[in-house]
């Protein structure tokens, strides 16, 4: 019986490694669902707009899309969700439009267009070189940052290091230890995952006023990790936590309390 037991435990202690080692070896699959386009890709949408390219120092090349305004009042930098590509993204601009606001979406490393070796650090680089790209062009106190779920790991730590208008967070998390742990608690993180976006770190030097958008009934980043970052926001700037009470992680556009509330912050001056 003795003998069973310890075979049992030794057989589980052996999935338990593999289990591990396979999240180990294939993170990034998991972390970063990258679809791409080939180049010759054309995209279709009903407002104007242009394809940016960027060339980064390691190699890489960027691709975004602008899309510009009559008599814009400010500009965004939209930082997508782990999932897709510009051709799915790109949808999101008329919200910030039809709100007088030009958009510069860019694609990560690895998706659409978008080529280069990818890393935590080279992303990072990679968004605050387009925040002084469109910041050269409508001016830095004009441009406001928005992270979306993912994007938030890269728009916070931007917003630490430049003086944006606004940070504006949709479903974001405290780091990306806390995403991990709600799928699957057992795992010894600390020590497996290579990407951390310690946004509950980074929101520590942000200056700028901060929204927060989430939902109750997100299954994927869990509200607790939101509610983590709000609280690591300084106390003396400006905050606010807008929450859904029956909100998921993709729909919160669709309530018309988050219209409103994006209305009101993009008119903020």
């Amino acid at each position: 019986m003795t003998v069973f037991i310890l075979s049992a435990l030794g057989l589980l202690l052996l999935v338990y490694l593999g289990v591990c080692l396979f999240y180990w070896l294939f993170q990034e699959k998991f972390i970063f669902v990258r679809f791409t386009l080939p180049d010759r890709f054309t995209f279709n949408f009903p407002q104007p707009f242009e394809e940016l390219r960027m060339e980064r120092p390691d190699g890489a090349s960027l691709h975004a899309l602008h899309f510009p305004v009559p008599k814009p009042e400010g500009a965004v930098l939209y930082l997508h969700g782990n999932t897709g590509s510009l051709r799915r993204w790109g949808k999101r601009a008329p919200r910030f439009t039809t709100l007088h606001h030009a958009v510069l979406m860019p694609d990560y490393r690895g998706y659409g267009k978008s080529t280069g070796k990818i890393s935590e650090a080279a992303l990072h680089g990679d968004a605050q070189a387009w925040f002084d790209r469109l910041a050269a062009q409508y001016g830095e106190a004009n441009v406001v940052i928005y992270g979306r779920s993912l994007g938030s790991g890269m728009a916070v730590p931007l917003a630490a290091a430049r003086s944006p208008r606004t940070l504006i967070l949709e479903s974001p998390f405290a780091n990306l230890l806390d995403v991990a742990r709600h799928y699957l608690a057992i795992l010894p993180y600390r020590w497996l995952i290579r990407y951390r976006f310690r946004s509950d770190e980074a929101i520590k030097n942000v200056q700028c006023p901060v929204f927060i958008f989430h939902g109750k009934r997100d299954p994927l980043v869990p509200y607790s990790s939101a509610l983590r970052l709000y609280a690591a926001i300084p106390a003396d700037v400006h905050r606010e936590l807008i929450t859904f009470a029956k909100g998921y992680h993709s729909d919160l556009a669709g309530y018309a309390r988050f219209r409103r509330k994006l209305r009101s912050i993009l008119a903020m001056r």
